[in-house]
């Protein structure tokens, strides 16, 4: 007579918790995020894009110092670059040290910047770092299209988002 097998264990963890698996998106972890520039601009389109650095610089983004508040793009011949993006020195350093407000080159396929660039020549549109952030151990700055707003479009979308957030307090509260 055969010996019946014993049931596999299971696991009293729900599988979100158990591990990372392999569909998992990578955990993001944001340093800068420039939240005036959707309040400054209409963002039309985005693209994610890496950025080249020296190591005092992703030493100082790992400590989460980074202000992207004046930052803007440019695009030059076939070149897209990053410019008034403050990144502080790195105390430890020492005279390794990188200088704050350069400009940084941005990381972008051709076709990428051929189609940046066609939209960036536009008449009112803008190339605006909406956010810069570590992903899978490299740092990625999130570069968005944008149209300027008019002081009279900021207010109707101020109205517009006030009035939304009432509507979702009212009907989270009739729960």
């Amino acid at each position: 007579m055969a010996a019946a097998k014993p049931p596999k264990p299971t696991s009293s963890t729900p599988k979100g918790k158990a591990g990372k698996k392999a569909d998992d998106k990578p955990a993001e972890r944001v340093v800068a995020e420039n939240r005036k520039a959707r309040h400054e601009y209409e963002i039309l389109d985005t693209l994610e894009c890496g950025i080249a650095l020296v190591g005092s610089e992703v030493k100082s983004l790992r400590g989460g110092r980074m202000s992207l508040d004046e930052a803007y793009g440019r695009v030059e011949g076939s070149e897209v670059w990053l410019l008034g993006c403050d990144i502080p020195e790195y105390e430890k350093a020492n005279q390794l040290n990188h200088k704050p407000k350069r400009p940084r080159k941005l990381l972008l396929h051709r076709r990428e910047i051929a189609k940046f660039a066609g939209h960036a020549f536009e008449k009112g549109l803008t190339l605006v770092p909406l956010k810069a952030y570590f992903k899978d151990g490299r740092v990625k700055v999130l570069m968005g299209i944008g149209r300027g707003r008019k002081a009279h479009d900021k207010r109707q979308k101020l109205k517009a988002d006030t009035a939304r957030r009432d509507i979702e307090q009212a009907l989270r509260g009739k729960r």
